[in-house]
């Protein structure tokens, strides 16, 4: 199903303002695309984080790019990666389970982060993957599958497949709509409780403003969560949230 995002056109405009170019790469002979967003301030280190940020099904990195991580993390790399079509109706989209299409994406983000480091000063220590819907999907597959590379979460309208095993805690900040239709609400929150296993955050959540709860764990790797009443969108406060959820975290420091 194609990916429905809550935007403004004029937001959309003003992803013009930063630097992009695109970036390729080939995997097992396909070529693999991905804007990506130079940093347009500097940190004190001099290093800058890095954001991977993957579409829906049957969208687009030019489409997804309009969601404006960019603008609210002026110190980052961030990377709109592109899909393949899926095997399944063909629409661009990405691999939810270890193993599946010759793991293409898990290799995409390996590749991906080769480069990146050769081209930009990367602060390893605080590299991090969000994604709405499939790409959400996927998100919550590179914590299982590659969770020394990452410091921190953001899925939105995701589920996690049987076969995908949280191990690893890591911070983690989930967005969903109650009303749903397209990656069931149900769905959803089995996935928080995975992740909250995951990361010892069993106890009672505590409010942490509209619509949010946050679940502390032991391991310093809390579950954080935004319910709105919606429906399968991108809200457009989430980037700005993703933004300050991957702030207060990095490597080593949960």
């Amino acid at each position: 199903m194609t990916a429905r995002f809550l935007l403004l056109s004029a937001a959309m405009a003003a992803t013009a303002f930063a630097e992009s170019k695109m970036m390729t790469w080939k995997i097992d002979g396909v070529e693999r695309q991905a804007i990506v967003y130079s940093p347009t301030a500097k940190t004190p280190s001099g290093k800058a984080p890095l954001v991977l940020a993957f579409h829906g099904h049957g969208d687009s990195a030019d489409n997804f790019q309009g969601v404006e991580l960019q603008k609210h993390w002026a110190q980052a790399i961030v990377v709109y990666a592109e899909g393949l079509p899926s095997t399944r109706d063909g629409l661009a989209g990405w691999q939810v389970e270890s193993g599946k299409d010759g793991d293409r994406d898990l290799k995409l983000v390996d590749q991906m982060l080769t480069t990146l480091r050769q081209k930009f000063s990367v602060d390893d220590a605080r590299i991090y993957s969000t994604g709405f819907s499939n790409g959400a999907n996927f998100t919550y597959l590179l914590w299982a599958e590659r969770p020394q590379v990452f410091a921190a979460f953001a899925p939105v309208a995701a589920r996690i497949l049987p076969s995908v095993h949280l191990k690893v805690p890591k911070p983690l900040l989930h967005v969903g709509g109650t009303e749903d239709r397209q990656i069931a609400f149900a769905d959803q929150k089995e996935a928080i409780e995975a992740a909250r296993r995951a990361n010892g955050a069993t106890g009672k959540g505590e409010p942490c403003g509209q619509y949010c709860t946050r679940y502390e764990s032991k391991d310093g790797a809390p579950v954080m969560t935004i319910i709105h009443t919606g429906g399968h969108i991108y809200p457009l406060e989430v980037a700005q949230y993703t933004v300050d959820f991957f702030k207060k975290y990095s490597l080593g420091l949960h």
